[in-house]
């Protein structure tokens, strides 16, 4: 087993692979001896990676399972959530990945691999998760539901499937608020949509329509409705792209300043910018592309 690196986005099964492998490495017994796994809510500073994690390193791995199969002669610490640890803590990683290479390994999990520094990705086996595909997300909340006596419409799956953008994580959280607020009853598509906070095909159409009208004081409205309507304007952001790049109605000029104004609006609202100022300026922009050419 070299040392690996895991990537790509939550809830695909980075941690569970390698929880997996562990348990199928070592056996139950030997498990709590062999691996130490350190998450971003645990002290991980440069101190514990040279006082804990060096001291666990240096620990001899001995001992046999007791179902008799091959034990290897190695442990394992996970980090994971790697990418949030400093450049610091890291660096102090290189010396003990290579000097305790006989007696352990290292898997280092995050979601992106671009903050981890290059001595330590080049000293690993890189392995890439990519978003669940449909199907396996579709087969596997089949299976739950399942498991779990949920009724859910078969609509209402792949509408579940299609929210989680490929988080399987995601879309068993929402199987499981969807559950609790039914208590019982099927589950259809529409309170996935509620649950999900999606906004609604005909809310978005409406406030496209606005747009097209030209009128501020509409659009003003609309806005409002929508922020007032509990709606988060970075899932309108979401929504919006792609339901302007799928659209045949927008010339590519318009297309890409309107795409161009979204990553703007988007940038500001994780900087921590007001809402209804955001949402304004951006279906200002719309307005204006829509409105110039007729």
């Amino acid at each position: 087993l070299p040392n690996l690196l895991f990537y790509g986005p939550p809830g695909t099964g980075k941690t569970s692979t390698i929880l997996a492998a562990a348990r199928e490495l070592f056996g139950p017994d030997l498990f709590r001896q062999r691996v130490l796994e350190l998450n971003a809510s645990d002290e991980r500073g440069i101190q514990v990676i040279r006082e804990k994690v060096k001291a666990f390193a240096q620990l001899t791995a001995s001992g046999s399972r007791s179902d008799g199969k091959m034990c290897p002669p190695f442990k394992i610490v996970i980090l994971d959530e790697a990418d949030s640890m400093t450049s610091a803590a890291q660096a102090a990683l290189r010396r003990t990945m290579e000097k305790e290479s006989k007696t352990t390994r290292f898997c280092l999990i995050c979601n992106y691999i671009s903050r981890i520094i290059e001595p330590l990705t080049s000293r690993c086996s890189k392995f890439r998760f990519k978003p669940l595909s449909d199907s396996i997300q579709h087969q596997r909340l089949l299976d739950v539901s399942e498991k779990e006596h949920v009724k859910i419409s078969n609509e209402a799956v792949s509408y579940l499937v299609k929210v989680s953008e490929g988080d399987l994580r995601k879309a068993i959280t929402f199987l499981q608020s969807a559950t609790r607020l039914m208590g019982g009853k099927e589950i259809t598509e529409k309170i996935i949509t509620e649950i999900a906070g999606v906004i609604p095909k005909e809310t978005i159409d409406e406030l496209l329509l606005g747009c097209q009208s030209g009128s501020f004081e509409k659009l003003e409205t609309l806005a409002k409705n929508l922020i007032n309507e509990g709606f988060a304007v970075a899932q309108l952001v979401n929504q919006l792209h792609d339901t302007v790049v799928e659209s045949e109605d927008y010339s590519d000029k318009q297309k890409s300043a309107i795409a161009e104004k979204l990553a703007e609006v988007d940038k500001c609202l994780a900087d921590g910018a007001d809402e209804f100022l955001q949402l304004m300026s951006l279906c200002a922009l719309v307005m204006q592309q829509l409105t110039q050419n007729t």
